[in-house]
């Protein structure tokens, strides 16, 4: 409690050290030179400041003085304000047909000081923002000032930068040839297709400092399937297409491209075909046991895609694992793709299979064809009996029955062989999948001749 009082004792005689040695000192001395000016004049007058009363309200009215001068002064600094505007535009003045500008930024903060009611009047008031004066400057590195025109002079202001280092290049001209790129064709449906774009000119002109020129190796016209409004099959003009500079890396060049939009012409089409589903077995089935049938729940298919690849394709492949199976068994199987097919119109299907007791058959006599040869050779059997191969067919005895070697084919593949004689696999394959083929001759010796 002791240390308590002492600290309050200490706080107030150190507020009375600033009064006394500040306010009281100053006053009473003040109060007597005046008494000693009037001593020797006026002895009225000196009885009058030899009054207590007297010296009290002097006192007293220099001190209110004093205050109110030392308040003001307070309420002045106290009041001072400041406002960030951030991200003012700047506005250059050169001649933009000549002449290039680099290094000065397209926008600064401003910090408006003051008080605030002056502040608020500042943001209300019409100005012409912040400007920099480059009229007059040649090509080559230049320091400038940014100026910020104000009307109230109450107001200071602050610019970040107000003081930048611009280059300044002359203005050169280009023409180049235009292409374009199509940009998120994924979101594009999958059953349309952008078979054709026609762009409303060839080239255009890039403007800018001769070195970015140089740098510029392609521009391109952005067609974004993103703005095309409910896009069906035929043609579609889109407006507005923006034009970007690109160096040979596909960085952006910021150059001027002249005109800095274009019009394009987007010909979509829909090409479909119907093709058939081709179940296709992989693996050996379990000892004895054959296909006896496969029903796919469905038998064709509509394909969409690009006109080409849809004219090239004749049916969907479905391959089947049946390794080691041993009873019937249904399958439920999604669709691939083939490559360059967008969409499907079914994406999945179900395929029964039904076993069968295995049972085998011979066919004699199949020729043997050959595939992949190069068209400058010819090629023929050494032997006779390297003419032909007897087949052994394995599987279901209804099916079996049901063919004929007409649907078997023996064959051997030449791709990669030259002049000279050679002993080459004997290869096999049926028109029904649901069999296995096996040729008794496993190889065979041809001799490839040049026409």
């Amino acid at each position: 409690m002791k240390k308590i009082i002492k600290i309050f004792a200490n706080i107030f005689h150190g507020i009375y050290s600033v009064f006394d040695k500040w306010i009281i000192t100053p006053i009473t001395k003040f109060i007597l030179m005046i008494i000693n000016l009037g001593k020797n004049n006026n002895k009225s007058l000196e009885k009058l400041l030899n009054k207590k009363s007297t010296l009290i309200v002097i006192s007293l009215l220099l001190a209110f003085t004093t205050f109110y001068l030392i308040d003001r002064n307070k309420n002045v600094t106290i009041d001072q304000y400041a406002e960030v505007l951030y991200k003012q535009k700047v506005t250059p003045s050169f001649n933009e047909e000549l002449y290039v500008v680099e290094g000065l930024p397209s926008t600064v903060d401003i910090t408006l000081i003051g008080q605030k009611r002056h502040i608020f009047l500042a943001k209300q008031t019409p100005s012409s923002g912040v400007t920099v004066d480059l009229t007059g400057l040649k090509p080559g590195n230049h320091k400038v000032n940014l100026k910020y025109s104000q009307q109230l002079k109450s107001v200071d202001y602050r610019l970040d930068p107000s003081t930048v280092t611009v280059t300044i290049y002359e203005k050169v001209s280009q023409t180049k040839s235009l292409t374009y790129d199509i940009l998120h064709k994924d979101n594009l449906d999958s059953k349309l297709y952008i078979k054709d774009v026609e762009l409303s000119r060839d080239n255009v002109i890039i403007k800018g400092a001769e070195y970015k020129l140089k740098k510029v190796a392609t521009v391109k016209a952005l067609i974004d399937v993103n703005n095309l409004n409910n896009p069906k099959a035929g043609e579609i003009k889109v407006k507005d297409v923006p034009l970007v500079a690109y160096d040979n890396k596909g960085e952006i060049v910021d150059v001027e491209i002249v005109p800095s939009t274009i019009e394009a012409t987007l010909t979509i089409t829909s090409p479909s075909k119907e093709v058939d589903i081709k179940v296709i077995p992989k693996g050996d089935l379990a000892f004895g046991k054959s296909i006896k049938s496969i029903t796919p729940s469905i038998n064709k298919v509509t394909i969409y895609g690009e006109e080409d690849v849809v004219s090239g394709i004749d049916s969907i492949e479905v391959p089947i694992d049946v390794k080691g199976l041993e009873s019937d068994k249904k399958y439920n199987i999604t669709l691939t793709k083939p490559s360059g097919i967008t969409e499907l119109s079914t994406k999945t299907i179900t395929i029964k299979v039904e076993l069968d007791a295995s049972v085998s058959k011979e066919f004699t006599n199949i020729p043997i064809e050959t595939e992949n040869l190069d068209s400058k050779y010819a090629v023929q059997a050494i032997n006779r009996e390297d003419s032909t191969v007897t087949v052994v067919v394995n599987g279901s005895k209804n099916t079996i029955d049901n063919i004929s070697a007409q649907n078997i084919k023996a064959y051997i593949d030449l791709k990669g062989y030259g002049v000279g004689e050679h002993e080459v696999e004997v290869k096999v394959k049926g028109d029904d999948l649901k069999l296995s083929y096996t040729s008794k001759t496993k190889k065979v010796k041809i001799r490839i001749t040049e026409k």
